[in-house]
């Protein structure tokens, strides 16, 4: 017990720093901040082990301890997302498609920003969001960025398309009904390029049993399609019929016009080229 005893007593005892003194209540004041590195116990209380103090933070050990509270908070955070993004993207350029990137020339955007800022909203209400337009106009963008910035608050989304699923269902068919579950388990789930996969009977059930699952699940989903609401509130057949009348109950369409940034892009790309080519022929 007397071991134990003066353990605890020395570790009571605060060493004193280059500067620091005694002030004029006995305690141990450091020299930086000029604040008490020991306090008394409180009235009534009886002195631990023969003492009748015990040590504290000054101010400046108190900054540092919260500087590094919050240093290790962010660093966990920031560890937190990374993985978050891991899991979310299949291509990592996906994980700068986010509103500090945005250029401003898609005037939808600001659906993206109100869905991003209200998501425990949409999230309690099941609201998604069908993106439809021609290629190129910035449906998978506008969806990354909503997918970017939900990860950034540590909420975990799943962003993938048909193909993909089809491919780890043919891989794994037995683990289908665990495979379908974890992606019902996503808070929020994106399918990028909706109904460019194959139209074989089982991938149109595949799509069906996704859908429908998620439906089932009371979670919001966000599509990004090429194909029009018409052919989406009118389809060919049975199958299509029943996977759109899914989507389009779960999901409020927003539709994308204007130019296919992919062209403009890779025509500023070619001019670009060409200033380099003109500017090295002239250099010589």
């Amino acid at each position: 017990m007397n071991d134990f005893t003066d353990i605890v007593s020395k570790a009571m005892e605060v060493s004193p720093d280059d500067g620091d003194y005694t002030g004029e209540d006995g305690l141990l004041y450091c020299g930086k901040c000029h604040t008490p590195k020991e306090a008394y116990f409180e009235d009534g209380h009886a002195a631990l082990f023969g003492r009748d103090r015990h040590p504290t933070n000054c101010a400046c050990q108190q900054k540092r301890y919260e500087e590094q509270r919050l240093a290790d908070r962010q660093r966990k955070h920031e560890d937190t997302v990374k993985e978050l993004k891991k899991d979310c993207f299949d291509t990592p350029k996906l994980r700068d498609w986010c509103f500090e990137n945005d250029n401003g020339a898609n005037l939808q955007m600001k659906h993206a920003r109100f869905y991003a800022d209200n998501f425990d909203t949409m999230l309690l209400d099941n609201i998604g969001y069908l993106l439809w337009g021609s290629v190129g106009t910035g449906k998978s963008f506008f969806a990354a960025c909503i997918a970017n910035a939900l990860m950034e608050k540590e909420v975990a989304v799943c962003m993938t398309n048909f193909a993909t699923i089809l491919n780890d269902l043919a891989a794994s068919f037995d683990g289908r009904n665990e495979y379908i579950s974890r992606l019902c388990s996503y808070p929020l789930l994106i399918l990028d390029d909706f109904g460019m996969e194959r139209g074989t009977e089982y991938g149109l059930e595949q799509v069906y049993s996704v859908i429908d699952s998620r439906y089932r699940s009371g979670k919001p989903l966000i599509a990004t399609t090429n194909l029009t609401l018409e052919e989406l509130q009118h389809p060919q057949d049975t199958p299509h019929a029943r996977i759109y009348d899914r989507l389009t109950s779960m999901c409020a369409p927003v539709r994308f016009t204007g130019s296919n940034f992919r062209k403009e892009t890779a025509q500023e790309k070619l001019e670009r080229l060409k200033q380099l080519m003109k500017q090295r022929k002239e250099s010589l």
